[in-house]
């Protein structure tokens, strides 16, 4: 029996050894400069007790202590996301060839531009909770939206995510917002560029795509694909505008798909639920699509007699 188990693990062995050498692509070996995923997730957190000091991580912290708990932090994120950062460009064609000390440097000098960025960012988020209070009747404080909300913390991954994007760093960016995809249901790209009170009601399968231009005041709820029109071009399309344009005030409701790089929603549009748009839409319109007929049909065992249906309250149950 042992001897059948060897045999089998060397014949598995042997099959899988020989994929690697054929598909030599998706496979890393003699590398020392892979990024640490669970890291720069760890990372994040940090951030994330950075930009709402109080909310998570250690609580209770002190106005005399607010300095040294910020400064601590800081020097933790500087250290390690330097250092991820320094990996990411280690294995980026862009940086191939540069010397180690090259490539301290510059990893160095990004890290310290983010972190800089770090009061823009929440002075944005913080339009974003307002956004968000202001517009569900359900929220009972900015503590609760801050402290539950799955939009709030995709975007502000996002925003993160996005100066990291824009700083030409490789890798970090969406491997941030894959994670928050993966914790919210949320698909933010690290490359669209979205205005300040953004609101995401609910959010499950909401899909940003990375050339999306998103206005000021726009408010999307769950199950909205703000993508393109078609992909078969694949590298041939990198970097051109394919995701639409929404500009201000915009309101997008569940099951939306708009689509398309040259398609541009005007300011103050409102799009229906389930609405499939391929074309602008000039400002101050509403759009929907016709409601479908709705049928009830009911099985013999639960006919409803004549008295049944003319009575109110089956009506209001219906309706």
């Amino acid at each position: 029996m042992a001897k059948t188990v060897d045999t089998r693990l060397k014949y598995l062995t042997d099959i899988l050894t020989k994929s690697y050498e054929d598909h030599e692509e998706i496979i890393k070996i003699d590398s020392g400069s892979l990024l640490n995923r669970s890291r720069i997730i760890d990372i994040l957190e940090l951030l994330r007790n950075l930009i709402f000091p109080g909310y998570f991580g250690k609580k209770n912290i002190s106005s005399g202590a607010v300095e040294y708990y910020a400064g601590d932090l800081l020097e933790e994120v500087l250290f390690s996301l330097s250092k991820e950062i320094r990996r990411s460009l280690e294995i980026s064609e862009s940086f191939g060839g540069l010397s180690a000390k090259i490539l301290e440097d510059k990893a160095g000098e990004i890290t310290f531009l983010f972190l800089s960025k770090l009061p823009d960012i929440r002075e944005c988020l913080a339009t974003d909770v307002s956004a968000a209070f202001d517009g569900d009747p359900a929220a009972s404080s900015r503590d609760e939206i801050i402290s539950s909300y799955p939009g709030i913390y995709a975007i502000m991954v996002y925003r993160l995510a996005h100066i990291l994007y824009e700083l030409d760093v490789p890798l970090i960016p969406r491997i941030m917002t894959e994670h928050a995809h993966s914790v919210t249901g949320i698909d933010i790209h690290p490359g669209a560029v979205i205005g300040h009170h953004f609101f995401i009601d609910h959010g499950t399968g909401i899909v940003i795509g990375e050339t999306t231009i998103i206005g000021n005041h726009v408010k999307i709820y769950q199950g909205v694909t703000l993508g393109a029109l078609s992909t078969r071009g694949g590298q041939n399309l990198k970097r051109v505008k394919r995701h639409p344009t929404i500009e201000d005030h915009v309101t997008i409701y569940s099951g939306a798909s708009i689509l398309g790089g040259v398609t541009v929603i005007g300011e103050g549009v409102v799009i229906g639920s389930n609405a499939f748009v391929t074309k602008s839409v000039p400002e101050k319109t509403k759009v929907s699509i016709k409601n479908p007929e709705l049928q009830f049909k009911m099985d013999e065992k639960n006919t409803l007699t004549k008295e049944e249906l003319q009575q109110d309250e089956f009506w209001d149950w219906v309706i």
